[in-house]
């Protein structure tokens, strides 16, 4: 049962602490927090974090580019 404990409610949830975006994510849920559901004066973080995601994936696909299957 100790495993089991030690494991996230949700698979989703340890890949988004090992992200290099973790801490844009972060900011993000602060922010909303801090003004409730006022998203307009949060609008940077949200950009930030946007961009951070982006860059993730375009390196994620540039990585996955130089593998092949049948080598």
């Amino acid at each position: 049962m100790a495993s089991r404990a030690a494991t996230p409610p949700y698979p989703s949830a340890a890949r988004i602490a090992d992200s290099p975006c973790f801490a844009q994510y972060t900011a993000s849920l602060k922010c909303l927090e801090e003004y409730g559901s006022d998203k307009s004066k949060c609008q940077e973080h949200f950009d930030v974090y946007k961009e951070c995601k982006k860059k993730e994936r375009e390196a994620r696909l540039e990585r996955n580019k130089s593998r092949s299957l049948f080598s």
